[in-house]
């Protein structure tokens, strides 16, 4: 896989003689990783998962409180959407929207909550849009680092001013 958009080398490769194939994305660990490090096609593959799962709930149950709604959410479906987010969290609209359909399906689901807006079922639901989730993450991950309870050196990422304002 060749990396950036002035890579044009197409340098080709080789290991014990063999010619390596070139790509332009490749899955490790479950993400999908392409030569021009979008995420769109992990957002979809997150988005598949997670709907495919969703759509076998929504068949299957029949009585749909919002207790055992909301705990079969949160196990089988969100971790899809939410698997990995420090590597490849989405910034494109339409990758975020595109996740943020799935929960927006999974709210309008329960029943009496179907004809509200999208942040009033979440508020009655007691959940995070995905977005404030993985904003609530990234915070988190600074905080550690910056705090020293990270493996991760404060210097790699942060430089400190060294003027008083």
């Amino acid at each position: 896989m060749h990396f950036g958009k002035k890579n044009h080398n197409n340098t080709d490769y080789y290991m014990n003689g063999q010619r390596l194939l070139t790509v332009t994305e490749e899955k490790d660990l479950g993400v999908v990783i392409s030569s021009d490090m979008k995420s769109s096609q992990q957002c979809f593959e997150a988005y598949s998962k997670a709907s495919r799962i969703l759509a076998m709930i929504d068949r299957s149950i029949v009585y749909k409180n919002s207790g055992n709604l909301v705990r079969l959410y949160k196990s089988p479906v969100r971790p899809h959407l939410e698997y990995c987010t420090a590597a490849w969290s989405p910034h494109y609209v339409k990758d975020k929207v595109l996740l943020e359909r799935i929960q927006r399906w999974f709210t309008r689901m329960i029943q009496g909550l179907k004809n509200l807006k999208y942040e009033n079922r979440l508020r009655e639901l007691n959940l995070w849009s995905l977005e404030d989730r993985r904003v609530r993450a990234d915070l988190v991950e600074v905080f550690e680092i910056v705090r020293g309870l990270s493996s991760i050196k404060p210097k790699r990422f942060f430089s400190y001013s060294t003027t008083k304002e």
